[in-house]
């Protein structure tokens, strides 16, 4: 593919959606049924941002691999069955319609399986709009490991000087830093010094946050 003049990245969970709630009861679920329980802080701590191999070694350290895939199917399959439907996350129509009208693609990188990120993105009414889905478990390493960004940057033709990546998470903050992304993280569920700390240029709440458009307006002029 031909370079692009700019591009976008973005995370899925808790970026494009606030699916974190649907996340969290599915985990549940899964740990009261092995006799564990979930807190607030094991999420946070072994969780958000990982991805389902990491999460499982995390959790279940006693369980085998073959266990922990088993696990992790049960786990994607409690979280697909609560996906009715999906809110965007405030702004993510302008900006993709800010994109599609000066022809930037759209890349979504994410740790989620793809039977997942297909559904969510068909709930938001987004699929059509992306072109590139890149799912890190199909890679040889997956975030916080930069090869997926670097890897949806390869996919539309864009290079990380004219790109921006968005993130929730500290794992793909890293991942995108790595890739030598500008990257903004979305606040609204991380201490601002956590996010900070792993790298992320900017702190905003949403994709109408007054300081994304005035920096894409910098960053294209």
């Amino acid at each position: 593919m031909a370079s692009a003049d700019f591009a976008l990245l973005f995370d899925l969970d808790g970026t494009l959606a606030n699916s974190d709630p649907l996340h969290y009861q599915a985990f549940a679920r899964l740990l009261e049924e092995n006799g564990k329980t979930l807190t607030p802080e094991l999420y946070q701590r072994h969780i958000v941002g990982g991805s389902n191999a990491s999460i499982m070694r995390a959790l279940f350290p006693e369980r085998d691999e073959n266990a922990h895939r088993a696990m992790a199917d049960h786990k994607e399959a409690l979280f697909r069955s609560s996906v009715i439907r999906m809110q965007a996350t405030p702004g993510v129509t302008q900006l993709f319609d800010w994109a599609a009208t000066r022809g930037f693609p759209i890349a979504v990188v994410t740790n989620a399986p793809r039977a997942n990120a297909e559904l969510m993105l068909e709930k938001l009414g987004l699929a059509a709009r992306v072109h590139a889905l890149v799912i890190g478990e199909e890679l040889p390493a997956a975030k916080p490991d930069p090869l997926p960004y670097l890897t949806g940057l390869a996919r539309i033709g864009g290079v990380a000087e004219r790109a921006c990546a968005f993130e929730d998470s500290p794992s793909g903050i890293r991942a995108a830093r790595a890739a030598g992304l500008h990257t903004f993280a979305i606040g609204d569920a991380l201490p601002a010094e956590q996010l900070l700390a792993a790298g992320a240029d900017a702190i905003i709440d949403d994709f109408t946050a007054p300081e994304l458009w005035r920096w894409l307006e910098a960053a294209l002029a």
